[in-house]
């Protein structure tokens, strides 16, 4: 299947990376290369290392990125340290990670992200390990509802574990519409008429479940700033409140220099900030981007420079 993808704030991250086309980059999300791409021809004596956890996106971006100063790497990246050092490289002067599922894995109904097609429930980015289906089959109600709480922010994650459970005591669940039924009855009448799919949240919880993301992120984010040399910028994308929390979070810390208890009168910790904010609040998509692009509409862009 053709790997689609608009790249999303794409002039903004360009604009953020403040490309010298003598360093080297990350893109750490390569997906169909719509980033890694425009990166790439910016680039003279410099060379882009683009990661992406997912075959079939490493695949597309080999042939998209061909003949240009570019690596593709297959490997998720929380471990790009280990893909930078296995190619020998110590600092990179600017990295790039576009947190969202690329169109590709929602738009192919058979990889189970989507709850508008039917098909098994998978939802794995690396196409290895444990499904969806294993988690909704073997999971305890408490542990679903927490998943559920935690990832995807669902009012009704109790009522919807219940379900769950006593669905499977017939059946194994093994389809996304039979999941997406399976929400559908745990909601209020008045929820299940909102406009959004009822669904949503759960296969978003369900999705950071499997693919670890959180956990991923938190690791991704020190690994890259640990290798980003001195002037070096990290632009990262976001799409919804949990990761961006986590990167607001990150950053924060990253670019504070003191780090006593806010009730102590004078700094005691002699802190130094690593780090400067380039966006003070997340940058969002425009009007015409909007309107070009539904996929941007819940984008939002966090920019650090390292000191």
């Amino acid at each position: 299947m053709e790997f689609s993808h608009i790249p999303v704030l794409l002039g903004q991250c360009l604009d953020g990376l403040a490309i010298d086309p003598a360093g080297i980059y990350l893109d750490g999300t390569a997906g169909g290369a719509g980033h890694s791409k425009e990166i790439a021809k910016r680039l003279t004596t410099g060379r882009l290392i683009s990661l992406d956890q997912d075959p079939d996106a490493v695949q597309t971006a080999r042939a998209r990125l061909a003949g240009l100063p570019a690596t593709v790497v297959q490997i998720n990246f929380r471990y790009a340290g280990q893909a930078l050092e296995q190619l020998g490289i110590e600092k990179i002067n600017g990295a790039l990670l576009d947190l969202g599922v690329s169109s590709h894995q929602l738009d192919d109904a058979a990889r189970g992200f989507s709850y508008r097609a039917d098909a098994p429930l998978d939802m794995r980015m690396s196409q290895q390990g444990e499904t969806a289906a294993d988690l909704v089959n073997t999971l305890s109600r408490e542990d679903l509802a927490r998943i559920l709480r935690d990832y995807g922010e669902e009012p009704f994650a109790w009522q919807i574990a219940g379900k769950i459970e006593e669905a499977r005591e017939n059946a194994p669940i093994e389809t996304t519409l039979q999941l997406a039924d399976i929400v559908a009855s745990a909601m209020p009448p008045a929820e299940r008429r909102k406009n959004k799919n009822p669904s949503r949240r759960t296969f978003q919880a369900l999705r950071i479940a499997v693919n670890h993301e959180l956990d991923a992120l938190e690791e991704g984010l020190d690994t890259i700033f640990e290798h980003l040399a001195p002037g070096g910028r990290l632009c990262v994308i976001t799409f919804h409140s949990l990761e961006d929390r986590l990167v607001k979070n990150k950053f924060r810390r990253w670019s504070t220099a003191c780090t006593c208890p806010p009730e102590f009168p004078v700094c005691v910790c002699g802190g130094k900030a690593k780090a400067k904010l380039i966006t003070r609040k997340p940058i969002e998509a425009d009007k015409q981007e909007l309107e070009e692009n539904r996929r941007s509409r819940s984008a939002h862009l966090r920019v650090l420079e390292k000191l």
